[in-house]
């Protein structure tokens, strides 16, 4: 029997993810992320999805965040009506990622048309790419599994979800398909999450894979130790605060900006930041720390310590949760010194691009980041410390601080992913290792390190490759 794999997204970029995996009896896809980039590129790949969605007997989806998700509606608007795989937390997490998304390309839509109207400009008018009906009808769809119960989910596939600690609800997704009697384990890591880090458990190890479909999202990177984090954070806190200035976090709502909340609360508790207020200034991010509360069975041991003693591992003194526009706008007319939480991560769209209009141009201000930036993003312009960056069509002067922390990512770096790739090769029939979510830099590097390490077959697909697995 031939298996294969189609790289329809996430093939050389970190965003989009979509593999297509069929037997010869089934069609599974891996993932339905939305594409995020240069406008119109996003446009074009985001409404032709590069698949049949008719065609298709089971999708998985490893996580919640948008590159993942995103396009989960648009696949169901097309024409699927299958189930989609996942767990409880991540179909809760999607109730609110999905409708948010939605919301933005209708008010998006509005906004641009409106332009083309006033300035006579000869263009189509932007049709959203799906609306809070196909965001009803995919989480419709969704079939919620735990972790470690395995399924079946086609006539020759069974799942089973293992805790992929990357965010809330993150699974690592393993195929078995069946082969004349005998199994064949795919194993899908989404994204691998960081052993250590706060809130969430270690990511578990499969057994038995023949075949690993990995990230590389950090596959020419080290991440610095989890254990200086706190201290760096505080000590930027620190000094912008003596300057009387603001610190700007544009934060992914999801994970990232919990994960902040949780080290802010520790660093509060032990004296090591000046009390001043925090803004988590973003309503998607509020319904996700509401939908955090509901799963403290994903928590490590030290998070459910915090809750166990009748505590929030999400409130600290001095936080304020924003929702309303006012009061959103109540924080930029503020001079006193604060730190601001704001989506979206990669500064693309959000409240936070009010926030650096009124910040970048003054020193005594920082903006912090502490994510993956990708290609073609203002958040990868203020990376680049570009000496002017355009924020809502204007350019400005980049004069505020800007401190970059990559040691808060999610992802796991480098030498993790290389210990994650030989510990599943330690524990099975380990042949083939497909390089998948990384940009060329990061994915070629990996390879070569894989190599070194004795892993014979490495492919990293391009955009519509078909692997034989």
């Amino acid at each position: 029997m031939t298996i294969t794999m189609q790289a329809i997204g996430a093939a050389r970029t970190v965003t989009g993810s979509r593999h297509l995996i069929r037997t010869h009896e089934s069609s599974v896809l891996l993932d339905c992320g939305m594409f995020q980039g240069r406008r119109q590129e996003s446009s074009l790949r985001n409404r032709d999805l590069g698949l049949d969605p008719r065609a298709l007997d089971a999708v998985v989806l490893s996580h919640a965040h948008i590159d993942h998700s995103g396009a989960l509606p648009r696949l169901c608007k097309q024409g699927y009506e299958g189930p989609i795989y996942t767990t409880a937390a991540t179909r809760d997490l999607c109730a609110a990622m999905l409708v948010d998304a939605a919301m933005i390309q209708a008010s998006d839509a509005r906004y641009l048309n409106r332009a083309i109207e006033r300035d006579h400009v000869d263009a189509e008018p932007i049709e959203p790419l799906f609306d809070e009906e196909d965001v009803a009808r995919a989480l419709s769809q969704m079939i919620a599994l735990p972790y470690g119960r395995k399924h079946r989910i086609t006539s020759d596939v069974s799942l089973t979800f293992r805790d992929a600690g990357h965010v809330l609800g993150s699974a690592l997704c393993l195929l078995d398909v069946a082969d004349e009697g005998q199994q064949r384990r795919i194993v899908f890591t989404g994204d691998i999450g960081r052993r250590g880090s706060p809130i969430l458990r270690d990511p578990e190890l499969p057994t038995d894979a023949s075949v690993l479909i990995m990230e590389s999202t950090y596959g020419d990177r080290l991440h610095p130790p989890q254990v200086d984090l706190d201290d760096q954070l505080a000590a930027v806190i620190q000094r912008t605060h003596a300057r009387g200035g603001k610190v700007v976090i544009p934060s992914f709502a999801l994970e990232r900006a919990q994960q902040l909340i949780y080290s802010l609360k520790g660093l509060n508790k032990a004296g090591k930041i000046p009390a001043l207020p925090v803004y988590v200034d973003s309503p998607l991010t509020v319904n996700i720390t509401q939908v955090f509360r509901l799963h403290p069975e994903c928590y490590d041991s030290a998070a459910r310590q915090i809750v166990e003693a009748g505590e929030s591992p999400f409130e600290l003194p001095g936080l304020r949760y924003t929702a309303s526009r006012e009061d959103s706008q109540e924080i930029d007319r503020s001079s006193e010194p604060c730190v601001v939480i704001a989506a979206s991560g990669m500064c693309e769209a959000g409240r936070v691009l009010h926030h650096l209009r009124k910040t970048v141009e003054d020193p005594k201000n920082t903006v912090l980041i502490v994510g993956f930036q990708a290609q073609h993003t203002l958040g990868r312009r203020i990376v680049e410390r570009r000496p002017r960056v355009r924020i809502f069509g204007v350019e400005r002067a980049l004069c505020a601080e800007v401190v970059v922390m990559n040691g808060f990512s999610a992802h796991a770096d480098q030498a993790e992913l290389l210990d994650f790739a030989s510990a599943v090769r330690e524990r099975g029939p380990l042949r083939d290792v497909v390089l998948v979510h990384g940009e060329p830099a990061a994915q070629d590097t990996l390879k070569d390190q894989l190599t070194q390490r004795g892993f014979q077959r490495v492919h990293i697909p391009t955009r519509g490759d078909l692997l034989r697995l």
